[in-house]
Parts: structure tokens; C-alpha cells; sequence
């Protein structure tokens, strides 16, 4: 029972949010009401049950808090008058109201980099942290993007235009829904190697997006790209957890059914060129995805196509990723002389110097490699890659002898 209400009120808990935020308009107060409403059917559900409408139930409790806290400052009484007598629109009874909360987030009067940081926080769930870390930068300095984000809607005096007609908006709602996947699918912390809810979710709203905006290539491309990627969920980790990387998995294992559809939607992109940013990252999971055998890879095709990623959207992440594809085709110290470039930008994330560990085990240097993965395991708060970065390095010093 704990289990299923936890997965219960994480599912409804944005739907709930977009429902008061669009009913209300007060994105701070309705956050706070519906997180007293979630820590309040947390404890009643749990003795009492399930009422029969979790979702009505999570509303009228979150109302009622919106209403006592509005009712607590007399200074607030002006905008308690206008929110509680604001007429309320007849909700249509298939909207998907998480999405809706997605675009309201990534508003157009936001700044790109605060709306995606806001949304991933307000409906994604993720933490500050979590968030900090997958753009590479402070926690506190996240912190303020998000405070400065909600301030802003608040004064919006439009905060519900039509999102899914305006492209910057639709462009920031793709970013969310590809920077929650990615956490689920390898989170940035914890002790296990992927987030399957928050993966499945990204993935269930993309769907949901592409059936509004069937002729938008990115929007396919991009479901195309997680279905792709996820469908090697199941060999990614061994019997106690542990990281396989993609060169050592069990390819039987991959999802085909997943791998085709993902390919069918990939392929119907085409005829408009490859040019946007996620098409070309599902082109390259698709190549991975053909290859019988990890040797079988195309990486001069992967490396052509990181190579026009860079040159459309450049980003150091990108830049490090076309460092691994380099190697494979042109050597290992190709490989690092790429890397090197983004050494400052990157030096925040473990992921350098476990892409330099790699790189001078394939050259032979097993020394420097040792250390590169002891210093990735330091910086990495995800339990299973710290734990294959220290095997591989013990495994190292085994081979060579050096127990130092």
C-alpha cells in the first residue's frame, strides 16, 4: 500500500499543480498548498485508504490551503477576491494536465535557461541538485534562476497563452522533456543506475506532445531518440545493479519492438533533411542500434554526425561525446587532444575525466587511467558509476602489477 500511494501522488501531484496554477494563477501559493495536501494524504491515506477520487480529494484539500493562506494577510485580501471569484473554465475531460503545466513553465516571457530550470523543478520533480548538475553549474546559482523564474510568471499578465503554436515554447518544452529522461535513464545520484518513472514519464508525455503536433520533426525525433536509448534499459545493469556499458552489453537483451518503432519515426523525419539537434542524436542511437555487435559500429558515421551537431549546436558535452568517437576512428590520442578542448567548461562533471580514463586504457596507459577513474569516482553521486569507475581501475592495477 505505502508503495502505491508514493506512486500514486507522484502521479498526480503535477496534474493537481497545473489544475490550480491555470485555475488560480499564483504558481508559488499553488505549489505550497499542493505539497501540504500531498504530506496530508501521505499520512490519512495510509489509515484510511484510497478515497474514491485521490485526484478531487488532492484539489479540495490544496484549495483549502490556498484559501486559509490567502485568508491569513489582510494585505492579500484584494487578490483573495480576485482569485476566489475568478470564473473557473469547464475542464475538457482528456486534457493531459501535466503538459499543460509544461508549457505554462515554459512561458515565453521567461528566459529560455529559467523556464527549463523552473519546469524540471516544478513538474519534473527533480531536485535543485539534480538539476544544477545536469547543466553544469552551482546549486545556489540554480537556486536563483529557479526563485527569479516563478517571481516572473507570477507578474505575467499572460501566463496562459497557447504554448503549443509558439516554437521557442515547444523548443523548451523538448529540453525538459529530454533532460528528465536522461536523469532517468542515468540518474546524476543515488544508488541506482536509472529512474524508470521519471524515464516512462518523459516518454508518455512526448507521445502525448507528438499526437498534438504530429508534423513537428523534433518533437518525433525526440521520441524517437528516447525510445532508442531506452531500449537498451535492460542489459545497461547487471544481476546486483551493477553499470554494463554499451560496448559489453547483452544486445539480445535490447527492446526490438522499441528499436523499430523508434527507427519507423526517425526514418519519417528525413524527408525534411537532418538538421535539428534531436534528430541527429536519434540518427546516432540509431546507428548503435543496428550494429549486431559492439565492433560492428559505425563510428565514422557517428563521428560525421556529432561532427554536425557541434557545428549546429555547439556544447561541451556534445564536444566530449564526439572526443569518443574520434578515437574509434582515428585513435585514442586523437581522442584526448579533443577532450582537452573542453576541459574548463567541463570540469565540474565527472564525465571528462571518465571519458579521459577510457581513452588511455584504449592507448595502453593504464597508469593515467587509473588515475582518471579514481578522480571520476570522487566527483560522480550516482552509486553504480563510482563503483564500475573503481573496478575498472582496480582492475588495471591487476593487470599491470601495481597495487599502488
Amino acid at each position: 500500500m505505502t508503495v502505491r500511494i508514493e506512486d500514486l501522488l507522484r502521479e498526480l501531484s503535477p496534474q493537481v499543480l497545473g489544475i490550480l496554477v491555470r485555475r488560480f494563477g499564483d504558481f508559488d501559493l499553488a505549489e505550497d498548498s499542493v505539497q501540504e495536501a500531498l504530506l496530508a494524504a501521505a499520512t490519512q491515506w495510509q489509515g484510511d485508504g484510497l478515497p474514491e477520487n485521490p485526484r478531487g480529494w488532492l484539489i479540495q484539500v490544496a484549495q483549502r490551503r490556498m484559501a486559509d493562506s490567502v485568508r491569513a494577510e489582510v494585505a492579500r485580501r484584494r487578490r483573495e477576491t480576485t482569485i476566489f471569484e475568478r470564473e473557473v473554465p469547464v475542464e475538457p475531460v482528456a486534457r493531459d494536465d501535466t503538459l499543460d503545466l509544461y508549457f505554462l513553465c515554459c512561458h515565453p516571457d521567461l528566459p529560455p535557461a529559467g523556464a527549463v530550470a523552473l519546469t524540471l523543478r516544478a513538474v519534473g520533480g527533480l531536485s535543485t541538485a539534480e538539476i544544477a548538475a545536469a547543466f553544469l553549474i552551482p546549486e545556489a546559482t540554480m537556486g536563483q534562476r529557479i526563485s527569479r523564474a516563478k517571481k516572473r510568471l507570477a507578474e505575467s499578465d499572460r501566463p496562459f497563452a497557447d504554448g503549443a503554436h509558439d516554437s521557442a515554447r515547444v523548443g523548451a518544452v523538448l529540453q525538459v522533456l529530454y533532460v528528465i529522461f536522461t536523469e532517468g535513464h542515468t540518474s546524476t545520484s543515488g544508488a541506482g543506475l536509472r529512474r524508470a518513472d521519471l524515464s516512462a514519464e518523459a516518454i508518455r508525455l512526448t507521445r502525448t506532445l507528438l499526437s498534438l503536433l504530429p508534423e513537428n520533426t523534433e518533437v518525433a525525433s525526440l521520441l524517437a531518440l528516447m525510445l532508442l536509448t531506452d531500449a537498451r534499459r535492460a542489459a545497461r545493469s547487471g544481476p546486483h545493479g551493477e553499470l554494463i556499458p554499451l560496448t559489453e552489453q547483452d544486445r539480445s537483451r535490447w527492446d526490438r519492438p522499441q528499436i523499430t518503432e523508434g527507427l519507423r519515426l526517425l526514418t519519417a523525419t528525413l524527408s525534411a533533411g537532418l538538421t535539428g539537434v534531436y534528430q541527429l542524436q536519434a540518427a546516432i542511437a540509431g546507428v548503435h542500434a543496428d550494429a549486431a555487435r559492439a565492433e560492428d559500429t559505425d563510428w565514422a558515421r557517428i563521428l560525421l554526425l556529432y561532427n554536425m551537431i557541434e557545428r549546429l549546436y555547439p556544447n561541451p558535452m556534445v564536444t566530449l561525446n564526439r572526443a569518443v568517437a574520434t578515437a574509434m576512428v582515428h585513435g585514442p590520442a586523437a581522442g584526448l587532444a579533443v577532450a582537452d578542448t573542453v576541459a574548463e567548461p567541463l570540469s565540474r562533471s565527472h564525465r571528462l575525466a571518465a571519458v579521459r580514463g577510457h581513452l588511455h586504457e584504449m592507448a595502453g596507459e593504464q597508469a593515467a587511467a587509473v588515475v582518471e577513474y579514481h578522480r571520476a569516482a570522487e566527483h560522480t553521486a550516482s552509486a553504480p558509476e563510482r563503483d564500475y569507475l573503481l573496478l575498472r581501475a582496480a582492475h588495471l592495477r591487476a593487470v599491470t602489477g601495481n597495487d599502488s
